[in-house]
């Protein structure tokens, strides 16, 4: 039987021993064809729990999510390379614009530049060179995003006092 199998499939598809083993459990009545339960480490399956962990909170760590499902850090970071999630900086943007915002904005500068059309007042303005630089420190966080998508945008928070 073996040799038929690696006559069609192909050499060295299954030996002597595994279809010996094979013919025995199918004469002793065994004809389920699943792997039996092994002894050693199981397998922990917790794909759709991680998925539901990242997609609640975006900005999680691989190290909080086996902490709080007690697997180990590289089983997280593998299933989520699986399912082509890359840990992506957040791209800062100004501040949030509503639609209002953004139609207000659009306005003042239509009506500024039809002003200056009229009456060119951007040759007359003075620039000077001291520039004002606020203090404050504050990083981007990185978030998971699939392979296709782009970075994550958040808004700036205020300014502060400090210069």
């Amino acid at each position: 039987a073996a040799k038929k199998f690696c006559a069609v499939y192909g050499p060295n598809t299954v030996s002597n021993a595994t279809a010996k083993l094979w013919f025995q459990r199918f004469r002793s009545g065994y004809m389920d064809v699943e792997d039996e339960a092994r002894s050693g480490r199981p397998i922990v399956e917790n794909v759709d729990k991680i998925m539901e962990i990242v997609e609640s909170d975006r900005h999680v760590s691989t190290y909080s999510i086996a902490q709080g499902l007690k697997i180990s850090q590289k089983t997280v970071w593998n299933h989520l390379h699986k399912a082509s999630f890359k840990k992506k900086l957040d791209v800062w943007v100004p501040h949030e614009l509503m639609q209002k915002n953004l139609l207000d904005r659009i306005d003042a500068c239509d009506s500024l530049l039809k002003r200056n059309e009229i009456d060119p007042f951007f040759k007359q303005m003075v620039t000077g060179n001291e520039k004002w630089v606020t203090y404050e420190n504050n990083n981007r966080k990185r978030s998971w995003s699939n392979c296709g998508e782009p970075a994550q945008t958040i808004a700036k928070p205020g300014l502060t006092v400090k210069k």
